[in-house]
């Protein structure tokens, strides 16, 4: 089963905060007195701006190698942060494959200016090794932080960053998530987001102005 564009308690959120040009099937956008705004009025090609930005949730957990991943020690860089899992069967590798061709696209100076991270959505099925075969699967071992932990731990970020994870009652092989790509800015601000079907070539633009802020 397809994992959901987003959950409830995440669009809620985000229509006072968020318009997203061009991806009406995956946000519902309504009324709300908050400022919207694409993402081209500040020179983005993400979908759209989160307005105001404001800094990113805290997020601290270990990746799937045991090492401690904090995103505070990213200031000074852009960082884009999505939800994953490895038995996804097609959003996820979607995802990751077009975030290789982001790199890939940017060159190594500018790709050096960015950090990513993944995030567990199925602490069952994410063991290390399942870990380690998604990301040679799709060329991004060293290339990206892929975090893990517990379900008390990973659902305390799902939480924070407004994520839903949820196990399909139909088939509980695969995950319902938010299948959403979050644009951290250098100030560590939660600026811009992307839909699971972005354009690579709109990161690698977006990434310098992200490491810029």
């Amino acid at each position: 089963m397809r994992p959901k564009g987003i959950d409830v308690r995440l669009m809620i959120a985000l229509l006072a905060l968020v318009v997203v040009a061009g991806v009406i099937a995956l946000l519902a956008v309504g009324g709300s007195s908050a400022k919207k705004t694409s993402g081209a009025k500040a020179g983005f090609h993400a979908a759209g701006l989160l307005s105001p930005a404001q800094a990113a949730p805290p997020l601290a957990l270990h990746n799937y190698l045991g090492q401690p991943v904090n995103i505070a020690s990213y200031r000074g860089k852009a960082v884009l942060v999505t939800f994953l899992y490895t038995h996804c069967p097609d959003v996820c590798p979607l995802i990751t494959s077009n975030l290789r061709v982001a790199q890939n696209l940017m060159g190594s100076a500018t790709a050096a200016k960015a950090e990513i991270i993944a995030v567990s959505v199925d602490p069952r099925g994410d063991t290390p090794k399942a870990i380690a075969a998604f990301l040679a699967r799709h060329e991004m071992a060293g290339r990206m932080q892929y975090l893990v932990g517990s379900t008390k731990e990973l659902a305390g970020a799902w939480k924070a960053w407004g994520v839903g994870s949820e196990r399909d009652a139909q088939q509980p092989q695969f995950i319902n998530h938010s299948g959403l790509i979050f644009g951290i800015g250098a100030s560590g601000k939660r600026l811009t987001l992307y839909a699971s079907s972005f354009q690579p070539a709109d990161i690698a633009h977006d990434v310098p102005l992200l490491a810029a802020r």
